[in-house]
């Protein structure tokens, strides 16, 4: 049994933890069963970002016909595009590692971990099968991977999921996506935009079912005039034949949550063919690999790690951070968290995680990105409540840019910004001054509205946005350009 006064499974943001431990002198033991890294850097946000602004370049090429440029594309090399990504991220992943198993100050071991005890976890399949590591202190931040829904036929086709999608070195010639979240919708632009027809199948009235509704049914309706979009229908029935993957998906009711086909709601049912299928319909936490009963670790109904607000799990001695805790899977959050946990465990004091002002950001085309509450949360929660919408295409640099969409800003009605959601190009760039705002300004209208923006930069649409005539409970006040 290896003794350590630090351990933690996974190696994506936990290892900040674990080098504000180093830093203190504790002994470091680190927990990793793939490339080191974590989801984002070898299987999410950095390869499909880095894939997608490819997407990006040639998407402008194609449109420069609007600005009366006549640009062709002569060749691509989607192969070379796809490999010089991976290799890049391969290359981050080994710098890591190299890291690690150089440094005195950490103990790497590349195997699985599973719980055994509390605070001890025992190790399978690596190169130390069998052996036994405990801690003082475990931080449990081993991650999520995709969710394969019960699709009946699913197991019996060469699917994919958004892992194997990102490193085809081919494009589809059909490629019908079960899903309509974030993965599906990034996908669905990437291999779009490289000649692939694009099919998708979701169970919600809208793709983007979290983001706001307004900007949810924009979204659906500029991705419908380029793919065929199957909002309302939820895929049942999946068979390969030929080559060819058929989906047969029937309506979809909100009403019957997660119902059978008894229930389901009226209308016909659609059939849908591609060469390939992807399947990206969410993702499932790890916590059901690491036998985390044995610890006392709790999880919820959807097997995410139960914590309280500083990220303290349920058994004595364990954090948990990240995807895995099930509050918002993304990277900067689990970044937040990291700095969250490492405060609280070397500070003086335990300080509660913020996540009031947390945003996420779609790098679709359009792009989407929002932070806080949106207009049917407010609903929900029958708090009075403002909005205005103001379009791009109604500043100098949109109209300049020919660009289409818009910033929603909700207000209560003492001016507080309760959130703000936008769709539209550079939208995750435009939506950081508003979390700017929320956190480190005094959270209202005034803090846009009164500072002076760029004329005629695209960040006039966000203070225009805030600087309108707000509407109570909704509605729109369009102003003009001057």
């Amino acid at each position: 049994m290896e003794e350590y006064d630090f351990l933690v499974i996974g190696s994506g943001s936990g290892l900040d933890v674990a080098n504000a431990a180093a830093n203190q002198g504790q002994s470091v033991a680190i927990v990793e069963k793939g490339r080191l890294g974590g989801t984002c850097l070898n299987r999410g946000c950095i390869p499909s970002k880095q894939l997608l602004y490819h997407a990006d370049v040639l998407e402008t090429i194609e449109r420069a016909d609007a600005f009366h440029i006549d640009a062709t594309v002569e060749d691509v090399d989607f192969a070379e595009i796809v490999r010089e990504v991976t290799a890049d991220v391969h290359g981050s992943s080994d710098s890591i590692e190299r890291g690690l198993v150089s440094s005195d100050r950490h103990d790497l071991y590349q195997a699985e971990g599973r719980f055994v005890d509390e605070r001890t976890i025992e190790l399978v399949v690596g190169d130390h099968d069998g052996e036994r590591l405990t801690a003082d202190t475990v931080l449990v931040a081993a991650g999520t991977r995709p969710a394969v829904p019960p699709i009946d036929g699913i197991e019996a086709v060469d699917s994919l999921t958004s892992r194997e999608a990102l490193q085809l070195e081919s494009t589809p010639d059909h490629l019908v996506i079960v899903g309509g979240g974030y993965i599906a919708a990034e996908l669905a632009q990437f291999f779009g935009t490289f000649g692939s027809d694009v099919s998708i199948v979701g169970r919600r009235p809208y793709l983007l079912p979290d983001a706001d509704a307004e900007v949810a049914a924009e979204f659906t309706e500029r991705y419908a005039d380029r793919f065929d979009v199957y909002t309302g229908y939820e895929a049942t029935t999946v068979v390969e034949s030929g080559g060819s993957i058929t989906v047969e998906a029937r309506p979809f009711s909100e009403s019957d949550g997660d119902a059978d086909a008894e229930t389901a709601g009226p209308g016909e049912t659609v059939s849908v063919t591609g060469d390939e299928l992807l399947v990206a319909t969410g993702r499932v936490p790890n916590t059901d690999t690491l036998n985390v009963e044995a610890a006392g670790i709790e999880t919820d109904a959807a097997g995410f790690v139960e914590t309280d607000e500083y990220l303290r799990a349920t058994a004595d001695g364990v954090w948990a951070l990240g995807d895995i805790v099930g509050e918002y899977l993304l990277k900067h959050n689990a970044n937040h968290e990291a700095r969250a946990v490492t405060r609280n465990l070397f500070g003086e004091g335990l300080e509660p995680v913020d996540y009031s002002a947390m945003p996420f950001a779609v790098f679709g085309s359009p792009e989407v990105a929002g932070v806080g509450l949106t207009e049917q949360e407010v609903r929900e929660a029958d708090r009075e409540y403002a909005t205005h919408t103001y379009r791009y295409e109604e500043t100098a640099r949109g109209s300049a840019m020919k660009a289409s969409g818009f910033v929603k800003p909700i207000i209560d009605l003492e001016g507080e910004i309760l959130g703000c959601h936008i769709v539209g190009p550079e939208a995750s760039d435009l939506i950081q001054e508003v979390v700017v705002a929320m956190t480190a300004g005094s959270g209202t209208v005034r803090d846009i509205r009164e500072s002076v923006h760029i004329h005629p930069a695209l960040s006039e649409v966000v203070q225009r946005a805030f600087s309108g005539q707000f509407t109570r409970g909704g509605g729109h006040d369009h102003g003009p350009d001057h």
